[in-house]
């Protein structure tokens, strides 16, 4: 994909993101039990849905290179893994301070807090583990069966506080949410915003992939002649 189409696809994301702040700061009143704190939250999930995505999409990928031995796959795999991290790092960040505020702690051994940390190190160690391997094919074979390992931690954030006594609020934004139609609204323009921003990073590391393979392929050629 042309250069020019994805910071196309960066700008437009940047600016639905800045302009989700100006309604989320300046024009929704404040929670009546939480007061502004609750802002946090505008953020804090759409991280973990965009997150979600990027994990499944990730699983999807590393699927596909079992199969087919095509390392498009794998790079695919590895930008979408790179951007769920970035996800996970917002929502675990946000997600304590909003802890630190609301119950006065940054941090509790919570079912959710916990699960949610060991995804994070889960998938963080994935991208650890590709540096330590430098045989291409090698690397994407073992990646591929740490990702399906890794995504089986997926339902047990998902489902934690539902299977387990929590501290952690419960869902907002289904069943009887907490959240009124406009706040609902404003998380969910966040998610597609967010998303975009993260299409344009994704697209970006595979044309730097793709050169990189380019590069390797030459480098072997080379070293055989």
């Amino acid at each position: 994909m042309r250069k020019s189409i994805i910071i196309l696809i960066a700008l437009l994301g940047v600016g639905w993101v800045v302009w989700n702040l100006h309604t989320v700061l300046l024009q929704l009143p404040d929670d009546a039990d939480q007061g502004p704190v609750y802002r946090i939250m505008f953020f804090h999930i759409p991280a973990w849905f965009s997150a979600g995505i990027a994990v499944f999409i990730a699983l999807g990928s590393s699927i596909g290179y079992l199969i087919t031995k095509n390392l498009k796959y794998d790079a695919v795999a590895l930008a979408t893994t790179e951007a769920a991290v970035a996800f996970l790092t917002i929502g675990l960040v946000t997600g304590s301070i909003w802890g630190r505020i609301s119950w006065g702690i940054w941090w509790t051994w919570d079912a959710r807090l916990t699960s949610a940390l060991v995804c994070w190190l889960l998938y963080a160690g994935y991208l650890v583990l590709r540096t330590a391997i430098e045989e291409p094919s090698q690397r994407a074979r073992i990646s591929a069966v740490l990702q399906i390992f890794a995504f089986a931690d997926i339902p047990i954030v998902w489902y934690s506080i539902e299977w387990f006594r929590t501290q952690h609020p419960g869902p907002v934004l289904r069943g009887s949410g907490e959240m009124d139609g406009a706040m609902k609204a404003a998380v969910y323009a966040n998610w597609p915003a967010l998303m975009l921003v993260a299409a344009a990073f994704v697209l970006l590391r595979l044309r730097q992939e793709e050169v990189k393979r380019e590069i390797d392929s030459l480098r072997r050629i080379v070293h055989a002649g």
